[in-house]
């Protein structure tokens, strides 16, 4: 299966976004209401939708980007947040981007992509933030699917990828899933070493 821009563009298209809430996930708005420093440069990578990108721009992030390879996604986040500035949206693949931020959200992208790329995206993360910055997310607690998306973990394959770049300061089941996921999302927030 090939996961390029083709591809998620049919998903947007087909309406098959079953990772989409419609909104930002209650792990992820529990951790932005505590957030006080308003000045935070902020990346959502294979942002989509960015439900979470429209909540932190809302509530003053101004500082807030989002990346995705599908045109179809920039496109439907363009036409619900027209206010969001341009310059901070992102059509590229997450690899191709060079900058560097405070904090990167997690939702719904590692678990997108090919399994093979996991230790490029330690590596990427690990280059795009900031000294000391943090990568704050959900990661699926589920069974590896061998041949789609959302391809799955656990608790211990994420340690030893993550390790070596970041101190694992949260690792842990998610307590305020939405009831579908329930159980299956652990909370991440990871600092660059």
């Amino acid at each position: 299966m090939k996961l390029d821009a083709d591809f998620w563009d049919d998903r947007y298209r087909q309406n098959e976004t079953g990772w989409d809430l419609g909104a930002c996930s209650p792990p992820l708005k529990e951790y932005i209401d505590q957030l006080k420093n308003k000045s935070l440069k902020i990346l959502i990578p294979g942002a989509g939708n960015a439900y979470e990108a429209e909540y932190l721009f809302r509530k003053g992030f101004v500082n807030t980007h989002i990346v995705d390879v599908s045109k179809e996604a920039i496109l439907s986040f363009q036409k619900r947040m027209p206010s969001f500035p341009k310059a901070q949206i992102h059509h590229k693949d997450f690899f191709q981007l060079k900058d560097a931020f405070d904090l990167i959200i997690e939702q719904t992208f590692f678990c997108a992509l090919n399994p093979k790329l996991r230790s490029n995206y330690v590596q990427k993360m690990y280059e795009l933030l900031n000294e000391r910055g943090k990568l704050v997310g959900l990661l699926f607690n589920i069974p590896m699917n061998a041949d789609h998306p959302p391809y799955g973990g656990n608790k211990n394959i994420y340690v030893d990828l993550f390790k070596t770049h970041f101190e694992i300061s949260t690792l842990q089941e998610a307590y305020n899933s939405v009831k579908p996921r329930s159980g299956n999302e652990l909370f991440i927030k990871l600092i660059k070493l």
